[in-house]
């Protein structure tokens, strides 16, 4: 397996995770979008906390040029150490919600 599929895979099996555990409140499902053609991995919240319409991008990751480039991050904990205990190399990863003048101090890829 190569090196962007076995990525597609790891990425994939993590959001699944997080995709399949149910909000406590309201009535808001998560969809879980993957493009692999385009590399794009997404989990997004849908419907009503009571009155309030809940609508939004929970998290975003992209692979590019080898690396996985999270874009956003809003799990409770972040994916990064998940990432990284299934065997994906710092280097390899880019938080790319830090400005890149900041991500040199993040422990993790610039770009």
């Amino acid at each position: 397996m190569d090196r962007v599929e076995e990525y597609r895979h790891i990425i994939e099996r993590i959001l699944e995770a997080h995709h399949r555990i149910p909000y406590s409140h309201g009535e808001i499902e998560s969809k879980l979008i993957i493009d692999r053609d385009r590399n794009n991995f997404m989990i997004v919240v849908v419907g009503w906390d009571g009155k309030r319409r809940v609508h939004g991008c929970v998290v975003h990751v992209e692979i590019i040029n080898d690396k996985i480039w999270i874009q956003r991050d809003g799990i409770e904990d972040g994916i990064t150490d998940e990432l990284v205990a299934a065997g994906i190399p710092k280097d390899k990863i880019v938080l790319a919600f830090h400005a890149p003048n900041v991500r040199q101090y993040t422990g993790y890829a610039i770009a």
